[in-house]
């Protein structure tokens, strides 16, 4: 792939992720797509075959992103219960700072007739974000730093506490997110020390 193909490819992309999470999955086209991004939808089609292939590629770079935010921020703490906290932080604080991001991935994997079932049970858990989780606790607890508890378990309910507070956010943008961050940190202290 050329320099340039690569450059048309990210343009297209960014256009997906600024039109599925305003327009949202339903509401964007490939014609709305390419109109954004100033080509024809044949030249959308010969980067992606399809609205869905596209939609993938957007929420797949849209992961990594976050990713890597969440990953160099735990990297950085000196202990467990410091990496863990880091992780609550980074998990809140780029969906706070990257609302498209958290649209996109909300519009794509709850997108079917009615808009109201994940597409395939589990996705919602792309990039193995509880089993990254559940490996950190579990150093953790080798180290002697974190109690003794499911790490699958516990891990899966602070992806599911993130995850509520930051659809209660999306929908009450008044909730103040760093002061409920706060308190997702707290409460996880709380159940794995």
């Amino acid at each position: 792939m050329t320099f340039t193909e690569r450059a048309r490819r990210e343009q297209i992309i960014e256009c997906t992720i600024e039109l599925i999470s305003s327009k949202g999955y339903r509401g964007t086209s490939l014609s709305a797509i390419a109109e954004r991004a100033g080509i024809s939808k044949a030249a959308v089609l010969y980067h992606f075959s399809s609205k869905d292939k596209l939609a993938q590629a957007a929420l797949e770079r849209v992961f990594q992103q976050f990713g890597d935010y969440v990953r160099e921020r735990v990297e950085q703490q000196p202990d467990a219960r410091s990496a863990v906290t880091a992780y609550v932080r980074a998990m809140v604080g780029y969906q706070s700072a990257h609302r498209r991001h958290v649209r996109l991935i909300t519009e794509v994997l709850l997108d079917d007739a009615g808009g109201t079932k994940l597409r395939t049970p589990g996705s919602h858990d792309a990039g193995d974000r509880w089993q990254a989780l559940a490996a950190l606790l579990a150093d953790g607890q080798r180290a002697g730093e974190l109690r003794a508890f499911d790490t699958q378990a516990v891990a899966l309910a602070i992806g599911g506490a993130i995850d509520g507070v930051v659809a209660h956010w999306l929908t009450h943008p008044e909730l103040d997110l760093d002061a409920a961050a706060g308190e997702l940190e707290r409460f996880v202290l709380a159940a794995i020390t």
